[in-house]
């Protein structure tokens, strides 16, 4: 499961479907957002400290002198508990790119990838072309593929079509017909060989999420012979998904929202989510991003949206302080407020807003995390 934005969700739907479905299912995703275990579930559950440790136990002792990045102990370590869990299947998120990672190393039965935008510019290339072949790099030849980006650089679909695998793209060969939701009603996924009628809408909110929740119902689709899902499976994953950070609605009155947009592709996917919103007051922001990242693109689709900003510094290596924000920043004429850091930026933004506002929280995993620590402990 790779891809610039969206694959986390994807990954959410296969495994909600699954499970309902009655498999034992193990996830592995990245990152986290408060512990290392959410990274690796079994059967729907974090795998617990003292598995996870002998599993790096194991790991370590296995790699003799060949050295390991963190990621890759990480990945090792996950599937050394998946290959002793009896599992059914698993669902497999590639960190970086795709070629190259780590996740790589298996060979998938079905390949997704959910979107090719620009992220990562210094590991996977500076355009769309070359980011998409990096991409592309999870497809295995003979075995099917999704692509959920409506525009898919040519360097994937020549890819795809050089290694021989089927590849079905989101609209073209997969549509997520929606029509029916203006009325209350429920929505259908439409597949050369398969229509999926009725379907409940996604649980996490967004106009984006039907088109990850498409490429996850395609992706089973393609996998029917092995692994049959019963619609009542499907509908019933769909409904109860969950991926913190997506548009994560956390309080109202104001409305509060927490989103791990950190590029610009996933900026204006919130931009859109946000003007879905009935109308009301203002909407404030709480705003920190990594030092390394496009922090004018991430911006520029929001500036309009937002009537003011709360700026907040984040700590570690790539992190970026507030008054560096806000310096890259200051061209834009943001109407802003600095804070040292994400927690106070979020009290901040909290006294501030009225019972009609909206708060929302972006920019990164970190950011995200910052708040959830702040507001559950």
């Amino acid at each position: 499961m790779g891809g610039t934005n969206g694959k986390g969700s994807v990954c959410a739907y296969l495994e909600s479907i699954l499970l309902a479905a009655g498999y034992r299912v193990g996830c592995y995703t990245s990152p986290h957002l408060l512990r290392y275990n959410e990274r690796v579930r079994v059967a729907g559950k974090e795998a617990p400290d003292a598995e996870l440790c002998t599993a790096f136990a194991a790991v370590e002792t296995a790699r003799g002198d060949i050295p390991l990045t963190y990621f890759e102990q990480g990945t090792l370590a996950a599937l050394w508990l998946f290959q002793r869990a009896g599992l059914d299947v698993a669902v497999l998120e590639v960190g970086l790119g795709g070629r190259l990672d780590a996740v790589n190393a298996w060979d998938a039965d079905c390949a997704v990838v959910s979107s090719v935008d620009l992220d990562h510019q210094a590991f996977l290339g500076d355009t769309r072309e070359a980011i998409g072949f990096e991409k592309a790099g999870i497809f295995r030849p003979g075995r099917p593929a999704i692509c959920g980006d409506l525009t898919p650089p040519d360097s994937l679909l020549a890819h795809a079509e050089a290694v021989g695998v089927r590849l079905l793209r989101l609209g073209r060969d997969i549509r997520s017909e929606t029509d029916a939701l203006a009325l209350g009603g429920t929505w259908q996924c439409r597949m050369p060989d398969a229509v999926l009628p009725a379907l409940p809408r996604p649980a996490m909110p967004g106009r984006h999420q039907f088109g990850n929740a498409a490429c996850a119902l395609a992706a089973l689709s393609s996998l029917r012979a092995v692994l049959p899902v019963p619609m009542a499976a499907l509908r019933q994953g769909l409904a109860t998904a969950r991926q913190p950070g997506r548009f994560q609605v956390v309080g109202q009155a104001p409305l509060r929202i927490l989103d791990v947009a950190h590029n610009p592709h996933a900026a204006q996917a919130l931009a859109d989510n946000l003007a879905d919103l009935p109308p009301g007051g203002r909407v404030l922001a709480v705003f920190a991003i990594l030092a390394d990242k496009d922090a004018v693109g991430v911006v520029m689709p929001l500036a309009g949206r937002i009537g003011h900003w709360h700026l907040a510094g984040l700590d570690g290596d790539r992190g970026l302080s507030g008054p560096a924000l806000a310096e890259r920043l200051a061209p834009l004429g943001l109407s802003a407020t600095v804070h040292a850091t994400v927690a106070e930026a979020w009290q901040a933004a909290c006294r501030e807003a009225g019972p009609a506002d909206t708060i929302a929280a972006f920019g990164s995993f970190h950011t995200v995390a910052g708040v959830l620590t702040e507001t559950h402990g």
